[in-house]
């Protein structure tokens, strides 16, 4: 991969992260929690499908550990806004759901905080 090529992906990369922010900034500022906002919002869902159709493209790059780092964010988040929800369900349930939805909401926003500041600096993300 040429240079001008990875200047390229790396600019995907902060696209990707800018639109995962745009929904972390939805959740904040609206009456949705985080984590709703970001496993639902169309800005998230572009990003993970770029993901997906750019992470051919980082393989073998130090691009690589961001695309998977931002996957691994939008999928695990899914997964604990999917129990929050089912908690939800059950009256007594909603008591473990809103501090869930919170904790989740805080994760999401320091993962793609932490992800975009490494990328800035020129790091790979931890496996």
């Amino acid at each position: 991969m040429t240079e001008q090529d990875l200047d390229g992906l790396r600019a995907w990369t902060h696209v990707i992260y800018a639109l995962h922010a745009i929904s972390v900034f939805a959740g904040l500022t609206s009456a949705m929690f985080v984590v709703t906002a970001f496993v639902t919002g169309w800005p998230s869902i572009i990003a993970v499908l770029l993901n997906y159709l750019k992470r051919s493209q980082a393989a073998g790059t130090p691009l690589e550990s961001h695309f998977r780092w931002q996957i691994r964010t939008f999928w695990w988040a899914l997964l604990w806004g999917g129990i929050a929800l089912v908690l939800i369900a059950t009256v007594l349930g909603i008591v473990f759901a809103v501090p869930l939805l919170l904790l989740v909401g805080a994760w999401v926003t320091y993962r793609i905080a932490r992800g975009w500041l490494a990328l800035l600096r020129g790091r790979e993300m931890p496996v």
